[in-house]
């Protein structure tokens, strides 16, 4: 029996997934399953760069709002209760459409794949420099606060694994235990993942204007409300791109200015990650932006590579 398909949107932040994705589900009668690590949290908002009420309102979403950003999740319980969600959709007679960008968690819900081969030369150098700056006590530190079940696993002298576990959180978002004892469970459906691309200079200035309009949307005010609430900036949720410059610039650690220059560049060195790591998946169908006018002719395209052969995997 021919597996039921299910479409894949991805792609590196700021390049257009939310929007693409809603107007294909308005087309097909579709329920978007948000596969975003930052997106599954409550009170994140203009930082995470959510749909809109609007676009909540107008096509069922799953995995937005979900927790508190001091509840634990990982990617292997998103892969777990994704699945079940998508099947549930299936029953509904809907069609699931999968977006988002984080990549770990794309993988965990197609492949169940959750060995960390994991790498990223330019985090790796970083983290060697911090060591001999500071020590690697700080490094223990840190890795005691963003994954304490691997920190209570190392000698605080142990630096070569620390700063691996740190490596894999940096670049993934998750913790290095949760990749631990995790078996590979394929999943049942078909999945057909199209990566949404552009050159990377239209793509940063991209990003940038979506700095500037969060920061006057109210962002600040989004992280000083977090603040009220008792959220402290050491949270893994928290240690994301924008929130941890915002906390240094409330503290008074930096400038308004060097804030905002600072989540410029960390989103972009963010983007290319994403990137980075989609770009080893071959069962990706890339899409090219720039040759298209409208966003209705990337719909177009993105629903004939779903309902056609050069779509399946």
């Amino acid at each position: 029996m021919k597996q039921s398909r299910v479409l894949f949107i991805v792609g590196p932040t700021g390049i257009g997934k939310t929007a693409l994705s809603i107007k294909l589900a308005k087309r097909v009668k579709g329920e978007i399953v948000s596969a975003d690590s930052r997106q599954i949290y409550k009170f994140m908002i203009i930082g995470t760069a959510k749909p809109t009420h609007e676009e909540l309102a107008s096509v069922p979403h799953h995995f937005i709002d979900i927790k508190t950003p001091d509840e634990y999740y990982s990617a292997g319980q998103f892969g777990s209760e994704a699945r079940i969600c998508i099947a549930e959709i299936r029953k509904r007679e809907k069609q699931p459409i999968v977006v988002g960008g984080s990549g770990l968690y794309i993988r965990a819900l197609i492949d169940g794949l959750f060995e960390p081969k994991i790498a990223d030369e330019l985090v790796k150098t970083n983290l060697k420099k911090e060591a001999g700056e500071n020590g690697i006590a700080a490094l223990y530190d840190r890795l005691n606060t963003v994954d304490p079940k691997t920190a209570a696993k190392l000698y605080s002298t142990d630096s070569q694994r620390i700063m691996r576990a740190l490596e894999v959180f940096e670049v993934t978002g998750e913790a290095f235990s949760n990749f631990v004892d995790l078996k590979p469970r394929p999943s049942e459906f078909e999945p057909c993942i199209l990566g949404l691309t552009l050159e990377r200079s239209e793509l940063y200035e991209r990003i940038e204007k979506r700095v500037e309009a969060m920061l006057e949307r109210g962002f600040l005010d989004e992280v000083k409300e977090l603040q009220k609430m008792g959220y402290p900036s050491e949270l893994n949720s928290l240690q994301s791109v924008g929130y941890q410059e915002a906390f240094l610039y409330l503290d008074g650690k930096l400038s308004f200015s060097e804030m905002a220059v600072l989540i410029k560049q960390k989103t972009r060195n963010y983007a290319k990650r994403q990137m980075t790591w989609f770009r080893k998946d071959k069962r990706i169908h890339w899409i090219d932006l720039s040759k298209f006018e409208s966003i209705n002719e990337i719909a177009d395209f993105s629903q004939h590579l779903f309902d056609s052969p050069v779509g399946q995997n």
